[in-house]
């Protein structure tokens, strides 16, 4: 069986595998501290903005008059 480095002539790039991973570290440990500040900000703009109707393919159809579909 031929393996796919040998294949295709590349290889893992190690490189970048390793700044991938620093990379998702720092947003982790951006993230981490501001859950207990998203949470609540997203809980309250939902609460504050529920008042607006969702448009959606429903309600469209709705208010245009056609039937539903039978497929």
């Amino acid at each position: 069986m031929t393996r796919v480095s040998e294949s295709t002539g590349y290889g893992p790039n190690t490189q970048m595998s390793l700044f991938g991973y620093i990379m998702a570290a720092v947003l982790v440990m951006i993230a981490l501290p501001l859950l207990p500040v998203i949470v609540p900000a997203y809980l309250i703009w939902r609460v504050f903005s529920a008042d607006k109707p969702e448009h959606s393919f429903e309600t469209w159809r709705k208010e245009r008059g056609r039937p539903p579909s039978s497929s």
